[in-house]
């Protein structure tokens, strides 16, 4: 997942994620590191915060935007 990468591109911290998307800092860690897979609100949650689709967020594209 993009998750890190997304977050160091907005110089936002894990606890700055975290607390913005009232999750913890740990949750946000083991998502980075690859420990724990997020459920379907999860990532609709990350993919609102960054204004990507899902799709980029999973890196099953390299186009960042929203089909809409």
């Amino acid at each position: 997942m993009r998750l890190k990468e997304l977050r160091k591109q907005k110089n936002i911290t894990q606890i700055k994620l975290a607390m913005d998307l009232n999750l913890s800092q740990n949750s946000i860690s083991r998502y980075e590191l690859g420990e724990r897979e997020a459920g379907y609100a999860t990532l609709i949650a990350f993919a609102d915060y960054f204004n990507v689709s899902i799709d980029y967020l999973l890196e099953r594209t390299n186009n960042p935007k929203l089909n809409k």
